[in-house]
């Protein structure tokens, strides 16, 4: 800020956060007031004293990242934001947790300006800071030059007693202090209290320790309302750029409250009209009256509008220099910060023909992104330590480690020095801050992030994954090894329901490509799409599709007609995705021989059909056709809508086995005869016809 309060000024602020915070949430019936009262003076010292921002532009690029990792205490938050001069307005403060308010009960990205990341879930604010952090980091690396820095930006976040309690803080905080992210900068809200109780009762580590052996730089600050040592403790930590930094601040949940402070009540509860009066009193505050807002405070905050314009505008200068200086390095830097792909970015993506030898969709997309990362500069992510088994390397182009870090790469066929320019991260065997790694990259801008892993671990990435659905983020998440064709590695690592409960997730693209082709279309779907697509990849070779005579063939339409019945309208259609069309091709062939026309539906995506246009669906499923078999090594759950009323499901409910991958898919029903016998049946042509001989799994009727 330009002027220093004194400490009446400073006192006046605080409380008004406080308060302003209280009284939204005592006039919504409904929140967290104790955090934002308990917070609010390390709070009000970042924001005034350190953050980078412009609450006029929120999506300047080179700003400070601010994350709220305890969402409950939103209304810190917006408190803040309203107080800074965002677009947030006092009416809708007003109405926080209401229909259609802009001030929703956790932060929300792309809702309310100013929030970088969707927060609610404890821990994962922690993880998209991390995130952040090496995105900050990379970009740094590969477009700073000598005299010339053009990212230079802190990410800060407040997180509280839960966020370090949820096992994901643990593998964040891990991953960060590993990657030296030195400008990763966290305020601890340590009030010893959660929702329950005391913390004394479940929650009694050394949080410091902790930290400091996993790489970080501590500070303890005995006194959350000590402005002045919250200060020098950030200061400190700004210092330590070799280390992440945690500041341990001793804070008082629902301080001022006289009734309320220092307890459980406070945090999930409002302070009711009689406390909400009485801590009024308590703090010196002027008017009992509900948002009563002091001007003094209002125009001490609202300095930041002025203070951002005028950092934003030294930026854009310090940039017109580094265009003139670097015009190839800025021109490329800001076609990624617009999110545009470059010209020509799919030239090398690689096509297979129907003769060449069957390989894994895992392979097919190993070469892809190599393909893509050739041309598309800010593709960077990787795996939890599967990298070999996901083919998820963007071979030779670097890992991503602190160059202080004592030695060259070591991972396999990524090579080279190490440096924060690499665009291969090694996770390790961390799915769950992985995944909220990859999405706060996602929501920092200027970066193309993805990940990797078994598809049976989705379930470690779920709520990483929901979130990013949740925020609409451009984020790619990885998972290989997508059925019980996986193999012998047996029932703990064989997906079955996965599918089903991902693809129920609003907003998120789940694409499982039949072959080769279809992978390589729906990576290129992925890297243009503004969202968040899941890739599910097998392990088991399949082989490529025959798509000379396809009606529309393409990934982007969610659904096509791969073969079509000869000789008239189909008597039944078979409907697969992933390595099971190959089955309904195979099966097509056969059901010629007893007379039966089928058609062949290609399904990889069943979002992307549903958003197709009615007749584009009817040309692929028509309503006249209603003898129907679907095929998937998974759950049948939601198939029965593509089945219909007269049609089949084939699928799995049961977990699988441990054997070659063949031989389960074999037993449980996955091959060309089972998909015949499936056709006949319905079609009232072999009505007696038994599955193969060993097979255990029965049609599952719609």
């Amino acid at each position: 800020m330009n002027r220093k309060p004194n400490r009446e000024l400073q006192d006046l602020c605080i409380n008004t956060i406080r308060l302003l915070s209280a009284d939204a949430v005592q006039n919504a019936n409904a929140g967290h007031p104790g955090m934002p009262m308990g917070a609010a003076a390390m709070a009000y010292t970042l924001w005034t004293e350190f953050l980078k921002h412009n609450p006029k532009n929120p999506q300047w690029f080179d700003r400070d990242r601010f994350v709220l990792s305890g969402g409950h205490g939103s209304m810190l938050l917006y408190s803040l934001l309203f107080l800074s001069g965002y677009d947030l307005p006092l009416d809708q403060i007003k109405h926080y947790r209401k229909w259609g308010s802009i001030a929703p009960g956790h932060p929300e990205r792309g809702v309310t300006p100013g929030v970088e990341v969707t927060t609610g879930p404890l821990g994962q604010g922690f993880g998209n800071g991390v995130g952040l952090a090496i995105a900050e980091a990379w970009l740094a690396a590969r477009y700073n030059r000598p005299g010339h820095k053009i990212v230079d930006h802190y990410t800060y976040a407040i997180c509280g007693d839960g966020d370090l309690m949820e096992g994901i803080s643990h593998e964040a905080a891990s991953l960060a202090g590993h990657l030296r992210l030195g400008k990763l900068i966290y305020l601890y809200d340590q009030n010893h209290i959660s929702l329950a109780g005391a913390t004394e009762i479940d929650f009694t580590e050394n949080v410091a320790k902790r930290f400091q052996a996993c790489g970080w730089h501590t500070r303890v600050v005995s006194d959350g309302n000590d402005t002045e040592d919250v200060a020098r403790a950030i200061g400190e930590a700004q210092a330590e750029d070799k280390r992440p930094s945690l500041i341990l601040a001793r804070t008082h949940i629902g301080y001022g409250s006289p009734h309320k402070q220092d307890s459980y009540t406070a945090h999930g509860d409002p302070l009711g009209e009689e406390e909400l009066i009485a801590a009024k009193k308590a703090l010196g505050w002027p008017s009992m009256e509900k948002f009563y807002l002091p001007q003094d405070s209002v125009d001490y905050f609202r300095q930041a509008v002025l203070h951002g314009a005028q950092m934003e505008d030294d930026w854009r200068k310090r940039f017109d220099g580094y265009r003139d200086a670097f015009p190839e390095a800025a021109a490329e830097f800001e076609g990624i910060v617009s999110g545009k792909l470059p010209r020509n970015w799919d030239v090398d993506i690689p096509k297979w023909k129907p003769t060449d030898k069957p390989i894994a969709t895992r392979a097919a997309g190993g070469e892809v992104m190599i393909a893509l990362a050739k041309h598309i500069p800010n593709l960077i992510g990787g795996s939890a330590d599967l990298n070999p088994s996901t083919r998820t390397t963007l071979k030779g182009l670097g890992d991503f480690q602190s160059p202080d870090m004592s030695g060259p790469g070591t991972l396999g066929a990524v090579g080279g020095e190490w440096s924060y320019a690499g665009r291969n991260i090694a996770f390790g065997v961390r799915e769950h801050a992985m995944g909220a790694a990859v999405n706060g990259m996602a929501a920092h801008g200027g970066v193309l992030p993805f990940t990797a892993t078994f598809f049976t671990f989705s379930d470690y990435m779920k709520p990483a994954v929901r979130l990013g659905a949740l925020s609409h983020l451009k984020a790619i998440y990885v998972f290989t090894h997508d059925s019980i064709g996986l193999g012998a590695d047996g029932p703990t690592h064989q997906p079955i329901e996965q599918l089903a409960g991902l693809r129920a997730l609003p907003g998120l693209t789940v694409i499982r490509p039949a072959d080769a082709n279809e992978t390589a279309e729906a990576w290129a779907f992925a890297v243009q799409h503004d969202g968040p697509t899941l890739l599910v990849l097998t392990r088991q070779t399949v082989p490529h599709l025959d798509r000379a005579a396809a009606k529309d063939p393409g990934v982007a339409r969610g659904a096509y007609v791969l073969a079509d019945a000869e000789g008239g309208s189909p008597d039944v259609i078979l409907i697969g995705a992933g390595s099971e069309v190959s089955l309904c091709a195979r099966a097509r062939e056969e059901l010629k021989i007893s007379g039966v026309r089928a058609r062949v539906v290609s399904m990889p995506s069943w979002s992307l059909f549903e958003a197709q246009e009615e007749s584009y669906r009817e040309s692929v499923l028509p309503r006249s056709v209603r003898k129907r078999v679907t095929v998937e090594a998974g759950s049948p759950i939601g198939w029965h809508r593509w089945a219909g009323d007269e049609g089949t499901v084939i699928g799995v409910e049961r977990f699988g086995a441990s054997a070659p991958g063949q031989e389960v898919l074999a037993h449980l029903g996955f091959t060309a005869d089972h998909v015949v016998a499936a056709a006949l049946r319905l079609l009232g042509k072999n009505k007696g016809a038994d599955l193969e001989s060993g097979t255990e799994a029965p049609l599952v009727n719609a």
